[in-house]
């Protein structure tokens, strides 16, 4: 796939080897907002609406060639019809969806240089800034592949290097601004991604902390690293105890973003990252194990969301922290029975080394709430394979009782199309997790499983309040369903999906704006 996707000079003129355009499903007459365009087109577009093979449903993609002669394209370049399905049924996942498919057709066909024409055709179903960033996302979304470790049995043929190495988009100027956008955020999508695929043999705890630092280098972020060491002097008995058998220590990972002149207390971004998980002596089966190198991908979500704030200049103070370990088997593993004081000095017995997430996130966030006093505090993670059965692979699962927060995270999804769906938490959710001889346990069964991973992190946060849930705003959102691609999927490639970088930047965003 291209190298790079950039977004090319004001306009839509000049030259291309593709046009986009949008169309409903109806009539399929040609919208009023397209007559100059099909024109200068030589008509492309109002005859690929006659063809009866292009399918306008949502998401649909059609190429059809456009006659040579016309001065908005090149010699045999095509019109990429995408269908917008019902109107009134429409939302911006559906150009979401439709662009991720123009990247790989446009890779597909040689295209070097592509126009955004879809105004005329969206009629106002949606704003042209918003239209513009869910076509960025797409085309981002669809344009990444990880190929970092192919070999010599999957090298390209002789055409490989003909292929262009980028690709300039032209948009309209009411789409410009959300065009760019979605491809800045794109790109750290991107490197989520990236270093969620990247296997445990090379991203392994130590391997974080080190793109972590190139990562802040690069961006003007502070990056800090509790080591081992620092862990023990402070307590961290969840975090060394997952990564105690580890092939590298454990470590947390705290980014800063600070720009001159914000104010208040920092948001706080926490991120789960095992960067291999057996189970430990709760082991997993095989089956269980496959795909276990994407138990990180909360934490590559923060440091994703840490890279575009960054990037991007957000007026807010953002705290990212990624708690990392590699959960393996040894002597020196944790065992079930142990008892572990935590860094806040809550103690837990071990009833299942597979719960293993919790108890890196719980030093984390007891230890960034004391440091750092946040406004509020966003943590992800794959938690739960309860999750999984709950709401399957369309959304993730949020617990957050903050009603004002929850509000900008539901938004934030809306906008973003990474859809969550609220879970309870109660007081009796915390009931499950009492212990023995110990406050709590980290695991307490299968009842209410995901409920109870969202109730053990509650306390670890600051200031409880009379139902004993925290009183900072917080909101846990469980991953697991959504994290990665096992089979085909209508804007993934199988594979890591990034999901939760452009859900937090689009509530970091908005946040900055609005104070």
């Amino acid at each position: 796939m291209y190298q790079r996707i950039r977004l090319g000079s004001a306009g839509a003129k000049g030259s291309a080897d593709a046009v986009v355009v949008a169309v409903f499903d109806g009539d399929r007459k040609l919208p009023r907002g397209y007559g100059a365009l099909d024109r200068s087109l030589g008509g492309a577009v109002s005859d690929a609406l006659k063809r009866a093979e292009v399918s306008l449903e949502a998401g649909a993609l059609n190429a059809v060639p456009i006659k040579e002669g016309a001065k908005g394209a090149s010699v045999g370049a095509r019109v990429f019809v995408l269908g917008l399905g019902d109107r009134e049924r429409f939302t911006d996942q559906v150009l979401r969806v439709g662009a991720a498919k123009v990247s790989k057709a446009a890779w597909a066909a040689r295209a070097g240089r592509i126009r955004i024409e879809v105004t005329g055709g969206l009629d106002g179903a949606t704003g042209a800034a918003e239209a513009g960033q869910a076509i960025g996302d797409g085309l981002a979304i669809g344009n990444f592949e990880f190929d970092r470790f192919r070999g010599a049995g999957t090298k390209p043929g002789g055409d490989g290097d003909s292929k262009p190495r980028a690709l300039v988009v032209r948009g309209e100027v009411a789409v410009r601004k959300g065009l760019s956008l979605g491809l800045k955020v794109g790109e750290s999508v991107a490197l989520a991604r990236e270093l969620a695929a990247t296997p445990p043999n090379v991203a392994n705890p130590g391997y974080l902390v080190s793109e972590c630092r190139k990562m802040a280098r690069q961006t003007g972020l502070k990056c800090r690293v509790i080591d081992k060491k620092k862990a023990e002097q402070l307590g961290m008995r969840g975090l060394l105890a997952v990564g105690a058998a580890g092939s590298r220590p454990p470590a947390l990972i705290e980014l800063e973003h600070k720009p001159a002149g914000a104010k208040g207390r920092p948001i706080m971004l926490v991120g789960k990252a095992v960067t291999f998980d057996t189970g430990g002596y709760s082991m997993k089966s095989p089956a269980g194990m496959d795909g276990m190198k994407y138990d990180k991908c909360g934490g590559m979500a923060v440091i994703g969301a840490m890279h575009a704030i960054a990037r991007l200049g957000l007026a807010m103070h953002v705290i990212g922290l990624v708690p990392t370990a590699e959960n393996m088997v040894d002597q020196t593993a944790y065992r079930p029975g142990d008892i572990l004081k935590m860094y806040n000095g809550v103690t837990v017995e071990v009833t299942n080394t597979d719960a293993e997430g919790r108890l890196i996130l719980a030093d984390a966030l007891a230890y960034g709430c004391k440091r750092y006093q946040p406004r509020a505090v966003i943590d992800l993670a794959t938690l739960t394979g309860g999750v999984v059965v709950a709401l399957g692979s369309q959304c993730a699962g949020v617990f957050c009782e903050d009603g004002a927060l929850r509000e900008r995270l539901y938004r934030a999804a809306d906008r973003t199309g990474e859809l969550l769906w609220r879970l309870p938490l109660w007081r009796e959710h915390k009931e499950l997790l009492k212990g023995t001889h110990s406050d709590i346990v980290n695991s307490g069964g299968r009842e209410a499983h995901p409920i109870q991973g969202a109730a053990f992190l509650s306390y670890f946060l600051d200031a409880k309040d009379a139902a004993g849930l925290p009183r900072v705003p917080w909101a846990h959102i469980d991953i697991a369903g959504v994290a990665d691609v096992k089979d085909g999927h209508a804007l993934y490639a199988k594979g890591p999906t990034g999901f939760g970088v452009r859900l937090l930047v689009d509530a970091v965003a908005k946040w900055s704006k609005r104070g």
